[in-house]
C-alpha cells in the first residue's frame, strides 16, 4: 500500500514539475516577444520569478473556482466561476463576459442548424413514404 501512495505522490510530482516547465517555457516565450517587441532584455531571473509568480497565481485561481463551485453545490466549474473570479478586472471581466456570449450565440446557431436539418430529413422521409404508398396503389 506504502508503494502505490509513493508511485501516487511521485507522479503528482512529475506532473506538477511538467506543469511549472510549461509555465517557465511559455513565460520565456513571451517576455523573449516582448523584449523583441520594446528592444530590452528580461533576465533568467525575471523569467524565472515571473514564472513562479504565475504558477502561485494559477493554483490561487484554481482554489478560488473551485470554492465558487461548491458554494453553489456544484462539482463543475462554469463561465460564471470563471466570471466571479475575473470580476475586480473589468476588462478581462468584459472580454470573457462577450466571449461567452458568443460562444452561446454560436451553440444556437449550431441547435437551429442541426434541427433545422434533422426537419428537413423527416420530411423527405415522410415524403419518400408517401411516395412509396402511392406507386403500391396505382
Amino acid at each position: 500500500m506504502e508503494e502505490e501512495e509513493w508511485s501516487e505522490e511521485q507522479q503528482r510530482f512529475s506532473y506538477l514539475q511538467r506543469l511549472k516547465a510549461a509555465v517557465h517555457y511559455t513565460v520565456g516565450c513571451l517576455c523573449e516577444e516582448v523584449a523583441s517587441d520594446k528592444d530590452m532584455q528580461f533576465s533568467k531571473q525575471t523569467i524565472a520569478a515571473i514564472s513562479e509568480v504565475t504558477f502561485g497565481q494559477c493554483e490561487n485561481f484554481a482554489k478560488d473556482l473551485e470554492m465558487f463551485a461548491r458554494h453553489a453545490k456544484r462539482s463543475t466549474i462554469n463561465t460564471e466561476d470563471v466570471k466571479l473570479l475575473a470580476r475586480r478586472s473589468h476588462s478581462l471581466l468584459k472580454y470573457i463576459t462577450e466571449k461567452n456570449e458568443d460562444i452561446a450565440q454560436l451553440n444556437l446557431e449550431k441547435k437551429a442548424k442541426k434541427k433545422k436539418k434533422l426537419e428537413d430529413e423527416n420530411r423527405n422521409s415522410v415524403e419518400s413514404a408517401e411516395a412509396g404508398v402511392e406507386e403500391s396503389e396505382n
